[in-house]
C-alpha cells in the first residue's frame, strides 16, 4: 500500500511539473509573440517614416524647385521686361538723335517756305551733270524737311516733274534747328551740251507739306552761267543731313 502511494504521489508530482512547464511554456510564446508584434509594428512604422519622409522631402524639393523656377522665371522676365524698357528708351533716343532733336521740339511742323532758303552750287566735274542745293532753316525755329525738293526748270504750270530717286531716302525725317543745312543731289543732264538741253538762269524749288506739295515755292538762282538742263535725264535726291556717298551718286 505504501508503495502504491508512493508512487501515486510521485505520478501526481510529476504531473503537476509537467503542467507548470507547459504553462511557463505557453506563457513565453504568447508574450514572444506579444513583443515581436511589438516590435514588428514599430519597425513598421520605422519603414514607412523614411519612406513618407523621403516622399514629403522630394515634395518640398520639387515644391522648392517649383518657387526657384518661377522666382528665376519671373527674375528673368523682369530684367527682359527691363531690357525691353531700356530698349525702348533706346529706339527713342535715337530716334531723337537722328531727327535732329525734332521730340525735343514736340515733333516740329514741316518746313514751309518763307522758313527756308534754298542755294545752289555745281558739282566739281566737266561737264556739269549735277548740282547740290543747301537748304538753310531760316525761321528762327525747328521744321521738318520733308521727302524731297519738287523742282521746276522753267514755268512752274509747264515744267516736267523731276523723280526723286530712292535709294537716297534717309532713314528718319530731317529736322532742322534755326540755322542749320540740309542737302539735296540733283542730276540736270547726262553728258555735255547737246540739243535736248535747254540754259535756265533760275528755277523753282517747292516743299511738301504732311498731306502733300507745300504752298508757295522758292526761286533759286543758278550759279554763274547758267546751268544746261536735260528735263528728261534730271532726278533729285531726298533732304539729307548730309551727302552720302554711294546713296546720293545717281
Amino acid at each position: 500500500m505504501r508503495h502504491h502511494h508512493k508512487t501515486a504521489v510521485l505520478a501526481a508530482a510529476a504531473l503537476a511539473a509537467l503542467s507548470l512547464g507547459l504553462t511557463a511554456c505557453g506563457g513565453d510564446d504568447a508574450t514572444g509573440a506579444k513583443d515581436a508584434g511589438s516590435a514588428s509594428a514599430p519597425a513598421s512604422a520605422d519603414a514607412s517614416a523614411p519612406s513618407g519622409g523621403g516622399t514629403d522631402t522630394a515634395d518640398a524639393a520639387d515644391q522648392t524647385a517649383g518657387k526657384g523656377g518661377s522666382g528665376s522665371t519671373g527674375g528673368s522676365g523682369g530684367s527682359g521686361g527691363t531690357g525691353s524698357t531700356s530698349g525702348g528708351s533706346g529706339s527713342k533716343g535715337s530716334t531723337g538723335g537722328s531727327t535732329t532733336g525734332g521730340t525735343a521740339d514736340g515733333g516740329a511742323p514741316a518746313c514751309a517756305y518763307g522758313d527756308i532758303k534754298v542755294t545752289a552750287e555745281k558739282a566739281d566735274e566737266v561737264p556739269t551733270e549735277h548740282i547740290v542745293l543747301t537748304a538753310t532753316n531760316v525761321s528762327g525755329r525747328s521744321c521738318t524737311l520733308l521727302k524731297y525738293p519738287l523742282l521746276a526748270f522753267g514755268p512752274i504750270q509747264t515744267a516736267k516733274d523731276v523723280p526723286a530717286v530712292a535709294k537716297s531716302k534717309p532713314g528718319a525725317p530731317v529736322v532742322l534747328k534755326p540755322g542749320a543745312p540740309a542737302y539735296a543731289n540733283v542730276r540736270i543732264a547726262l553728258g555735255g551740251v547737246h540739243e535736248d538741253n535747254k540754259v535756265v538762269k533760275e528755277f523753282d524749288v517747292n516743299l511738301f507739306a504732311a498731306d502733300g506739295p507745300a504752298e508757295g515755292s522758292i526761286v533759286v538762282k543758278a550759279p554763274a552761267g547758267g546751268l544746261a538742263v536735260d528735263e528728261a535725264a534730271a532726278k533729285t535726291g531726298y533732304w539729307t543731313d548730309e551727302l552720302r556717298n554711294g546713296a546720293d551718286e545717281f
